[in-house]
């Protein structure tokens, strides 16, 4: 025991060793936990983010002052007062997504319980921010104009008030989500990456065959690989989660950071293996990668970090169960977001380790019968 604990050190050293001596490695590592996480994090802010927008105030009375006050950054830019004749030209030249046109009369008309018609133009070239855009202005305006009514005493007030409470994200930041999840997708990425490539270079250079003659047994070797790659994503996760997320990018963290690196060492297990698997059906890095698009994608879309799970296919749902990204996410979200303890992930962690062992199980059975055609 002794002596096999001893060679699987050893071959992790040597594998850590490889690993400094491969220059692009080291700049995909460095990559992957800093300036990936800080673009994920900041270069696709929220849907509706500093959005142009123009009014047409014909109005010129306090409910349209109230109505053109309501729109402010980060979601609008200052709203910019035009007159009628500037307002299809603004919107030719791409100046303005939104232009809201205020008809005379508007607030005499509101309050002698006519339904007058202010018209909101919008450039739908913009997709995104035009659908949610106009949803958004649309409650906004109503908002205010019932807030004028009820005022002035001439509004009933509203049976039902709804007290809208976000919790975990209260400003409804995207570089919150977006930061985190990166990081939970990245150490998938690169454990597969790290560990496949590791077995790949030792068949391209011929060491798998030094192997071969040494006192070494498969699960040795594999287990090798496992635990020094391993320890570098979680290495890299780590400084990544307290300097890049928590220092550069403000992101507060809610829960315990040991309990999600316990979380991220078993997710590390499966998809270590994982990557030995994908290695041993390849034959080289170009094959390698290819394997990698076919799996990653699906590992990282289906398990609940882009889209909820609840939404998907119930088929889709139930199939992702044995794929551990699932429960990571769905563990490293309850962790990091909702500051959940042990208690409460305790299903998921058993679940990975779980999956792992059996994928451990079925990638050293696929690399003992690969090394031994070697032999």
């Amino acid at each position: 025991m002794r002596s096999s604990t001893a060679n699987i050190f050893r071959l992790g050293i040597k594998e850590l060793w490889s690993l400094v001596r491969d220059p692009m490695m080291l700049v995909l590592i460095v990559y992957t936990f800093t300036l990936s996480i800080y673009v994920a994090a900041t270069a696709m802010p929220e849907t509706l983010h500093n959005a142009a927008i123009a009014i047409v105030d014909e109005d010129a009375s306090p409910l349209s002052a109230r109505i053109a006050a309501a729109f402010y950054p980060p979601h609008f830019r200052t709203p910019v007062m035009i007159t009628p004749a500037q307002a299809d030209a603004g919107m030719d030249d791409g100046d303005y997504t939104f232009v809201l046109d205020i008809p005379p009369d508007f607030q005499r008309d509101v309050l002698a319980g006519r339904a007058p018609a202010a018209q909101l133009n919008v450039d739908a070239t913009r997709m995104s921010q035009a659908f949610t855009g106009s949803g958004y202005i649309q409650q906004m305006v109503a908002q205010e104009v019932g807030a004028f009514v009820q005022r002035h005493g001439d509004g009933a007030a509203s049976p039902v008030d709804l007290a809208l409470r976000m919790r975990f994200n209260p400003n409804l930041e995207q570089a919150w989500f977006g930061s985190l999840m990166e990081i939970i997708n990245n150490v998938t990425m690169l454990s597969i990456i790290l560990t496949g490539a590791a077995l790949i270079r030792e068949r391209e250079h011929g060491t798998i065959e030094h192997l071969l003659v040494m006192p070494v047994t498969p699960a040795e070797i594999m287990l090798a690989k496992v635990w020094s790659m391993g320890l570098v994503v979680a290495l890299a996760a780590l400084v990544a989660l307290v300097f890049v997320v928590q220092g550069v990018l403000h992101v507060p963290v809610q829960g315990s950071i040991a309990l999600f690196m316990l979380a991220t060492g078993l997710h590390l297990f499966a998809t270590t293996s994982i990557g030995i698997f994908l290695a041993t059906l390849a034959r080289s890095m170009p094959q390698f990668g290819m394997l990698l698009v076919l799996v990653l994608l699906p590992l990282q879309m289906l398990s609940g970090g882009s889209t909820p799970r609840e939404s998907m296919p119930e088929l889709v749902q139930n199939v992702m169960l044995v794929a551990p990204t699932t429960h990571f996410v769905a563990a490293s979200q309850a962790i990091l977001y909702r500051g959940a303890g042990l208690d409460v992930v305790w299903p998921q962690l058993l679940a990975i380790a779980g999956i792992g062992a059996g994928f451990f199980a079925f990638a050293l059975n696929r690399f003992r019968r690969t090394i031994g055609q070697l032999a």
